[in-house]
């Protein structure tokens, strides 16, 4: 039986596209992980450690809702995040069944190195192009997404 070879009869300037956009998706994504690691906070920690910074205060619960995730999900990253030191859990002042997510100092130093780090890479990804170009990219991604979003049911679509 010979093999199908399905994809290499579908070229199109679209897949050569859609392959490179994936690629850059990834390579941005390795280049963020690399530097990430060296914090000791891994991405999906990371990714908490941005939100309790940018949402002091919020509970556990708020945190799993609004990322997406379930609650059980979210205090493993959170345990291992106080346990590193980033992160203290304070028992609200109402209602001592909740705690309150606060970052530490320690949480505060990791965010603002990160931030800085994802300006640097994106200067570095946008290097030489003009704002003229930026604009058009912007266009052209908004209606990739739109288009996307075209193809799911109403109920579906995320804003």
């Amino acid at each position: 039986m010979k093999g199908c070879r399905c994809l290499e009869s579908w070229e199109s300037p679209g897949r050569e596209l859609i392959e490179t956009y994936m690629h850059v998706g990834r390579l941005h994504r390795m280049v963020l992980e690399r530097q990430l690691n060296k914090t000791g906070v891994y991405r999906s920690q990371h990714q908490l450690l941005m939100y309790i910074a940018d949402n002091p205060n919020a509970s556990q619960k708020e945190i799993a809702q609004l990322n997406h995730v379930s609650a059980a999900t979210v205090a493993v990253s959170l345990k291992k995040l106080e346990h590193g030191g980033y992160i203290r859990r304070v028992v609200d002042e109402h209602d001592n069944r909740y705690n309150k997510i606060c970052i530490t100092e320690k949480g505060r130093n990791v965010v603002m190195n990160s931030v800085r780090w994802f300006q640097q890479v994106e200067q570095m990804i946008f290097g030489g192009f003009s704002p003229e170009e930026m604009e058009q990219m912007q266009g052209y991604l908004n209606r990739m997404q739109q288009n996307l979003r075209d193809l799911l049911p109403e109920t579906e679509r995320e804003e």
